[in-house]
């Protein structure tokens, strides 16, 4: 809202009375409190009290969410590339098979904590699975 109006943060930030760290945070999906929220909405001339936009909010802070988690995936993905082609390189340049073990150990433990992480991060058996589960199971029988 506050683009489709060309508006700064910094000008969004001085109408409403917020702070700009406060509508950066709101920006990228962290909570509002409800005083924030019910200064923005002053400023847009909308009503927070209207389910559709608190429900459209709902989904854009669960989309932002998720696009921060698989960001910071994406990074520690490449962080575990870089540090394995690293050790790759010593693994082949050592002349015993000391190198080749901490490539091993590397590998294996980039491959721990990134699925860790994931596990933490995603929704792997959230409500979507538990209805294709029932339905694959029970098929529609209502």
């Amino acid at each position: 809202m506050r683009l489709e109006r060309h508006w700064s943060q910094e000008q969004l930030a001085e109408m409403s009375g917020l702070s700009v760290r406060t509508i950066q945070r709101i920006e990228n999906g962290e909570n509002a409190g409800l005083e924030s929220l019910k200064s923005l909405a002053a400023v847009f001339e909308t009503n927070i009290e209207d389910s559709n936009k608190k429900t459209e909010l709902e989904e854009v802070r669960k989309e932002e969410a998720y696009i921060q988690k698989l960001k910071g995936f994406y990074k520690l993905l490449g962080l575990a590339v870089l540090n394995l082609i690293f050790f790759f390189f010593v693994a082949i340049n050592d002349s015993d098979s000391e190198g080749w073990y901490m490539f091993l150990f590397m590998l294996i433990a980039w491959i721990a904590f990134l699925g860790i992480y994931s596990f933490i991060s995603f929704d792997f058996f959230g409500e979507e699975w538990k209805n294709k589960m029932i339905k694959k199971k029970f098929g529609n029988k209502k």
